[in-house]
């Protein structure tokens, strides 16, 4: 009994240690007004299954504060930033992979996995600040042609609504992918980044 109670000890104190351990940090630290629509944490998403226990946006220090930067622009011009996702832990890449082993789309998690696994990217888009959403030209996930940035055949109000998007991320560090145009990466970030597999503390 007392072996049993010493392992049940043992395995709470490296939970906590691994939550007190963690580099990331809740961008509801730093102030700011967002909005969410975090489908992995429904079932509204291309698994089909809820994959995260709560909604939040966990992201390195530096990242946050670059974030916070770019949503601070946008309120002023009337906007402000959708969270679609932020960091994503490694056993969820591998959810991902197994379903859509498309390195186009989703990062392999047996090789350098995404650069969401490691907090420095962000999948996102932004809303009037009553939360009216902006035509973007295809939804979030959207696995095709019309999410690409260089896709010619979008209306001049999508075009306008991307250009938006894209200048004022660029402006505050951030780089957009070929293939999706919510996603942008932390450039000061991408390299020499650990993967993290750290599960969200819904108790924040």
């Amino acid at each position: 009994m007392k072996i049993y109670h010493f392992l049940i000890a043992f395995l709470l104190f490296s939970y906590v240690s691994s939550a007190q351990d963690s580099p990331l940090v809740n961008i509801e630290t730093y102030g700011g007004n967002y909005a969410y629509d975090v489908k992995y944490a429904t079932d509204d998403n291309f698994l089909k299954t809820t994959v995260y226990d709560c909604v939040q946006c966990l992201l390195l220090p530096e990242v946050a504060e670059a974030i916070a930067a770019a949503n601070h622009d946008f309120c002023e011009l009337g906007y402000k930033i959708q969270f679609f996702d932020c960091y994503r832990p490694l056993s969820v890449q591998k959810k991902m992979w197994a379903i859509f082993p498309n390195p186009s789309y989703v990062g392999n998690p047996y090789k350098s996995g995404s650069i969401h696994n490691r907090g420095a990217a962000i999948d996102m888009t932004i809303v009037k600040l009553d939360g009216t959403p902006l035509d973007m030209g295809s939804d979030y996930d959207h696995f095709g042609k019309e999410a690409h940035i260089d896709h010619p055949h979008h209306s001049d109000t999508v075009k306008a609504n991307r250009k938006l998007l894209w200048d004022v991320m660029k402006k505050n560090g951030f780089s957009v992918i070929r293939t999706e145009w919510w996603h942008f990466n932390y450039d000061a970030k991408n390299y020499g980044l650990k993967v993290l597999d750290i599960d969200f503390d819904c108790t924040n």
